[in-house]
């Protein structure tokens, strides 16, 4: 099957419809099917953790992904067993694909009441192997862009043998769910007067100081896209 853009073209729905997979069993006024939602958690992260069945166990790998349009791509090496299995099953491998950021420690008066404050979404689907080389590099650039923005056009691209030993999946994003909790603690009434310190404390993802290789000449510039905005 040849690669279309439209592919990618979100529906024109402004959610993904609840299945039995994605309505929660606890918390459910957390969850949101809503695309925007969905899709800004996506794109604020590049790390998720891909789950399958392999041999009849469930197996769960860290990796990295990127979104386009209404679809994830994810890539490895040709050799490793689930982008092989995306290839060998028809029509696909079944996957679910999780991605979480962790905002906040919730500490309660009570040690039950422990939480944290989190935005998560965990996807369902089939996961198919990209085998048409124009979404295959479309997919690649992006890959390298939801590491750093803007970073595809700053490196030399994959050659043939890299392009080789390189295999793709995609992932189409029809059946999503996003989960979040915000707030404090939910200590009981019987629990307020306890002397014990409640609150929350912020997590934040932070960014040091571009380090430059070793063997880079001064002749190359830090890039604008690297460069720390006021």
């Amino acid at each position: 099957m040849e690669f279309a853009m439209a592919d990618h073209t979100p529906p024109d729905t402004a959610a993904y419809g609840p299945t039995e997979r994605t309505v929660p069993t606890r918390s459910r006024d957390r969850a949101s099917y809503d695309r925007e939602t969905v899709h800004a958690i996506l794109d604020e992260s590049c790390l998720c953790h891909l789950g399958f069945v392999r041999d009849g166990a469930p197996v769960v790998l860290p990796t990295l992904y990127a979104r386009v349009g209404d679809a994830l791509y994810v890539h490895g090496s040709t050799g490793s067993r689930p982008l092989r299995m995306t290839g060998e099953a028809d029509p696909g491998l079944p996957v679910c694909l999780t991605v979480t950021h962790v905002d906040g420690l919730v500490l309660a008066r009570s040690a039950f009441h422990h939480s944290i404050n989190y935005r998560s979404v965990v996807v369902h689907g089939t996961a198919r192997q990209v085998t048409d080389p124009q979404e295959k590099n479309l997919a690649l650039d992006a890959l390298v862009d939801q590491v750093v923005a803007g970073r595809s056009a700053d490196c030399r691209p994959a050659d043939a043998k890299e392009l080789a030993a390189t295999a793709v999946i995609r992932l189409d994003l029809a059946e999503a769910s996003a989960k979040a909790r915000t707030g404090g603690p939910n200590d009981d009434d019987a629990d307020m007067g306890l002397p014990h310190w409640a609150g929350v404390i912020p997590v934040a993802r932070t960014y040091g100081a571009p380090v430059p290789s070793a063997d880079l000449t001064d002749t190359v510039p830090l890039p604008a896209y690297l460069t720390p905005h006021a």
